[in-house]
């Protein structure tokens, strides 16, 4: 059996040789979180400051800003990424038509596969002062225009709602795949018992789903940094600077378009530390409370 293992090796390597190009080659580039970094003197001539950004980085107080803004963001996607899908998976496995279900999953799917760029545009449109939303909310209540881009509250509503409405169909996928692993005889004996539907759901649906929760859940840890970047920069603009600026649209301005280079690789670098932890600390609470591994 082991004589035909280098067949699956070497079916691999172009994608491990791709990987070690362009995400571990590009590693070096960490070396100017600690240095004074001047593109003229390149990577290995510029001057070391050693821990300097690092320093100036917590003592920023727009930084802790925007990690609260990245935390926030980050915190209640996660929470309602795993509630709403959840209990559109319990609301979607009690439809018994067939053709209903098969068109209501097919609908809620859609959002999932369009880019932030194209939803962004159509989000602009519709929720501009003079846009289809504010012409409704002006007919049917009689309320002026909303600034929903343009004020921080508003804002952060429209980003969290919208994060939620794209990708929650693609995320019952997960839960759907669990309920149809669950025994059917586990129905059937509560149905003799007596249990009604909502008590079926209760009592052998939810404990069914528990693990796979727990699973997402914990996983979904490792992410808590990433609020989005796609979604983010496609929306925001410099009214919304205080409310919705992120730690990645905050790298963007700083080392792309101010050409703080330095700066911004040792936020980079210090969001990566972090993630990586998170990460590590996923993987052993979703081993210990659903007996989840990898390796």
């Amino acid at each position: 059996m082991r004589q035909h293992t280098w067949m699956l090796h070497l079916m691999a390597l172009p994608a491990v040789v791709f990987t070690f190009i362009f995400a571990y080659l590009p590693m070096s580039g960490i070396l100017m979180a600690f240095q004074h970094f001047k593109p003229k003197r390149g990577l290995f001539g510029s001057e070391w400051v050693g821990l300097e950004h690092f320093r100036y980085l917590v003592q920023n107080e727009y930084f802790i800003r925007i990690l609260g803004n990245t935390l926030f963001f980050a915190c209640i996607k996660i929470a309602l990424n795993l509630a709403v899908p959840f209990i559109f998976a319990l609301l979607l496995n009690e439809v018994r038509k067939s053709l209903i279900k098969r068109s209501v999953q097919t609908l809620v799917y859609l959002p999932h596969f369009l880019s932030w760029v194209v939803l962004a545009g159509i989000l602009l449109d519709m929720l501009s002062q003079t846009g289809i939303v504010n012409q409704f909310l002006g007919w049917l209540l009689g309320i002026k225009p909303i600034f929903f881009l343009g004020e921080g509250g508003w804002f952060r509503v429209v980003v969290i709602v919208s994060d939620v409405w794209k990708e929650f169909g693609f995320s019952t996928i997960v839960f759907l795949a669990a309920l149809a692993g669950v025994n059917p005889s586990l129905y059937e004996a509560a149905e003799v018992d007596g249990a009604s539907r909502w008590q079926q759901t209760i009592h052998v649906t939810i404990p069914a789903l528990m693990p796979i929760l727990i699973v997402v859940g914990t996983l979904a840890l490792g992410g808590v940094l990433n609020a989005n970047f796609d979604q983010i920069f496609n929306l925001y603009n410099s009214l919304v600077y205080d409310k919705g600026d992120i730690i990645d649209t905050f790298v963007y301005r700083e080392g792309l378009l101010s050409g703080q280079y330095s700066f911004a690789t040792a936020v980079g670098l210090m969001k990566s530390v972090v993630s990586l932890l998170l990460i590590v600390v996923s993987y052993a609470l979703a081993y210990r409370f659903a007996n989840y591994r990898i390796f």
